[in-house]
């Protein structure tokens, strides 16, 4: 396989309060190729997107990235850069161009004020330095790619206007708009429909086809990670507990968290008004972090003492990676 487009190595962010810190993102690796998918799942509160948010470094206060490594093979070539040491006029060049976010809600992400014409063309201006005629040319060309009826007239409509599936066939054009080469979407299809999720899906699917774009597809849905995921990162409580690719995990899952999350999806071969598996518990309160390996309290496989004394390290398995004693590890 090819060199990956992002590297992702040992990546932590902390939210500093009142009460105490919170480890939100607590270690995490990951590579991103180009034209792949990779797909990181895991429950609310597993810190997916702090993490994309901690890439683009754009945390909101009081977080703030301690600490990590964030190569990125930028597009002019030569050696993979760390964009972790960047200062914030660097990491401008880096947004839009390079890495862009597709934010969870649309409707909390855009201005009320200005027409959806005007936001694009003003991303637009910043980085490609069109003038207003033909960034406004390029902002319908966007709307019309994305598949928005009518761009020409839309353009100027505000974002209140638009159904929320349109809404995020908008967020995705202005993130396409600078054209970069990599494109985190952070839950896409959240609170929409069957129909519109399959259509933002099938709309990623095509622009990863014709642009070679490296995704990063951040949802707490199994389902889209088979659909859409080459290659997945399975969170939980701020590590990477596994990952690997996305037909070995769901043909041979290695750690008890995903397994269990694997029990949970509804199956076609299931009898009527039969309780879906769930997991025990919930995911432990940031200023409660269990000791050891962070899942033990809710695991059906514990293996005893250790798992509460010491936190798993990583191991190479032939499916993937794995943050877990009943693979090896054991101190």
């Amino acid at each position: 396989m090819a060199e990956p487009i992002l590297k992702v190595r040992n990546l932590q962010t902390r939210f500093f309060g009142t009460e105490g810190i919170v480890r939100a993102v607590d270690g995490v690796d990951f590579d991103v190729f180009e034209g792949r998918t990779l797909g990181v799942v895991g429950e609310s509160g597993c810190g997916k997107s702090v993490t994309a948010r901690s890439i683009l470094r754009i945390v909101d206060r009081p977080g703030r990235v301690v600490g990590g490594e964030v190569w990125l093979k930028r597009a002019g070539g030569g050696p993979a850069v760390d964009i972790a040491k960047f200062t914030e006029a660097q990491m401008r060049d880096i947004r839009g161009p390079e890495i862009a976010l597709v934010f969870q809600e649309p409707m909390a992400s855009f201005s009320q004020h200005y027409t959806i014409g005007n936001q694009i063309v003003e991303g637009i201006r910043l980085h490609m330095g069109l003038d207003a005629p033909a960034a406004r040319k390029r902002a319908i060309e966007l709307l019309d790619m994305v598949g928005v009826p009518q761009p020409a007239r839309r353009v100027d409509d505000y974002p209140f206007q638009l159904s929320g599936g349109l809404r995020q066939r908008v967020m995705i054009a202005m993130a396409l708009a600078c054209d970069p080469r990599i494109l985190i979407a952070d839950e896409p299809t959240t609170a929409l429909d069957v129909t519109t999720q399959a259509q933002i899906l099938d709309l990623l699917r095509s622009l990863q086809a014709e642009r070679g774009l490296a995704i990063i597809l951040i949802t707490h849905d199994m389902g889209v990670i088979a659909e859409m995921a080459h290659d997945v990162s399975v969170m939980y409580l701020g590590r990477a507990v596994e990952s690997g690719p996305v037909a070995e995990m769901f043909a041979r899952p290695q750690h008890p968290y995903t397994r269990a999350l694997l029990r949970s999806i509804p199956t076609v071969m299931a009898k009527p008004r039969t309780r879906l598996p769930t997991i025990a518990g919930s995911i432990p309160h940031p200023f409660n972090r269990p000791a050891g390996c962070a899942y033990n309290p809710r695991c059906a496989e514990i293996m005893g003492e250790i798992c509460g004394q010491a936190e798993p390290p990583q191991v190479d398995t032939p499916q993937g990676h794995v943050r877990c004693f009943l693979h090896g590890g054991a101190p």
